[in-house]
């Protein structure tokens, strides 16, 4: 069986510190979406690592990763992180696999991304080339992990994916062409690297699952930025819910068994997009001062903003969520009142889930209840040690999502996530 991890807001719920907590239960950790856009931080021994590309299991030498076919691979993101991997914890052959199914970023998807965000005025891109990559395996020009190893088809591709994107620079914003001779060297050089790490994805996790080993999925952003189901056209390029990891994995649905749903005690946002709950005052800046939320990827400030349960009410229904997980709840210490968002009103109508459409959802009302504050010592090694109101306002949560909270992070450090 496999379970998945997903996030149920937009982005930056901490779920990489998550899945490096419960990793050691698991056999195989899968990384199922999404590319270099993603920053999972994750803390070992008082030491901060960012994660962009490989799963959050690599820090666990007996464990086993995939970077599966869903994923972007971008070259220079890759080298960089295992050589910084290998560096800290050995050698990651026989731990680390890619699909040989995932699509390369090329120099171009990054350049036009970055030209695209600048003249569009900051639409929430990281500038990684995630949806140009994604356009071209679409269009059916994407060169694949497997195509570096033949070079006949190495080099048609290669012809064929940069021409395409040399007219469309070069018309849009008069860019010089990049070099297909430069790419294809380096690409030869990344070839060499990556080879060791490649499989046949499909077969690999089959394998894994008829012998019993235990499986776990993890996604990259959040649900809320799914290219369907996410506030649209504020959303990443991918399916970031739990489907996703059928789809982009090839593992089938009979085979999946819990959801772990992963959320803030409060709510942030990257980018332009509807924010009902965003605070624009002082509580705003209290929550980005208290939780650090400045962008993993990119440094920016997240916008911040109180707790909304129509949004998560919604995402746990649309992921199949069995189990809560609620991050960076000490960020809520010593606030006192907190307010937490039970539904919207939009022309009169009162409604407990979101809009589809986000021009709607930019005009809705949240309806606040206020939730007595808490203080917490940080020291608590169970639910049980926590303030009498800090488990009202986690049951609070419950009675309205229907699910029970099963983990709160209480800080960064594996010791500070808290079993219920």
């Amino acid at each position: 069986m496999a379970d998945i991890v997903v996030g149920l807001q937009w982005g930056d719920e901490a779920k990489g510190r998550f899945v490096d907590f419960i990793a050691k239960e698991y056999d195989l950790i899968c990384r199922f979406q999404g590319g270099a856009n993603a920053g999972h931080t994750i803390v070992k021994d008082n030491n901060k690592l960012v994660l962009h590309l490989l799963p959050s299991g690599v820090l666990r030498p007996d464990k086993k990763n995939l970077i599966t076919a869903g994923v972007l691979v971008d070259p220079d993101s890759f080298m960089k992180e295992v050589t910084e991997i290998v560096s800290i914890s050995g050698s990651l052959e026989g731990r680390l696999f890619v699909d040989e199914r995932a699509t390369l970023v090329l120099p171009f998807h990054k350049e036009e991304d970055a030209l695209e965000e600048s003249a569009r005025g900051g639409v929430g891109s990281t500038r990684q080339g995630i949806a140009y990559a994604y356009r071209d395996l679409y269009q059916r020009l994407a060169i694949r992990v497997g195509d570096l190893f033949d070079p006949k088809i190495l080099k048609r591709r290669l012809k064929d994916i940069t021409e395409f994107n040399n007219q469309i620079i070069a018309a849009r914003f008069g860019h010089p062409p990049f070099d297909y001779k430069e790419i294809l060297n380096n690409l030869e050089i990344f070839s060499d690297f990556i080879k060791p790490y490649v499989v046949d994805g499909v077969e690999f996790i089959h394998l894994a699952e008829r012998e019993g080993k235990s499986i776990l999925f993890e996604g990259a952003q959040g649900t809320l930025l799914d290219i369907i189901y996410g506030t649209y056209p504020y959303v990443t390029s991918s399916h970031t819910i739990s489907s996703g990891a059928l789809v982009f994995s090839g593992i089938p649905p009979q085979k999946i068994g819990k959801v772990y749903g992963v959320f803030k005690a409060y709510i942030t946002r990257v980018g332009k997009g509807p924010f009902p709950t965003e605070e624009k005052g002082k509580w705003g800046e209290l929550l980005r001062e208290k939780g650090s939320e400045f962008g993993s990827t990119t440094g920016r400030p997240r916008r911040c903003g109180w707790l909304d349960l129509p949004l998560l009410r919604y995402s746990a229904m649309i992921n199949g969520v069995t189990h809560l997980v609620i991050t960076k709840f000490d960020v809520l210490n010593g606030i006192d009142p907190i307010k937490v968002a039970t539904g919207y009103e939009l022309n009169g109508r009162v409604s407990e889930l979101p809009p589809a459409s986000a021009e709607l959802m930019e005009h809705v009302e949240p309806i606040y209840v206020e939730k007595p504050g808490f203080t917490l010592s940080l020291k608590e090694k169970n639910y049980g040690e926590l303030h009498d109101n800090a488990k009202k306002y986690i049951e609070f949560i419950e009675e309205n999502l229907q699910l029970s909270v099963n983990y709160i992070s209480i800080g960064p450090e594996r010791e500070k996530l808290l079993i219920k």
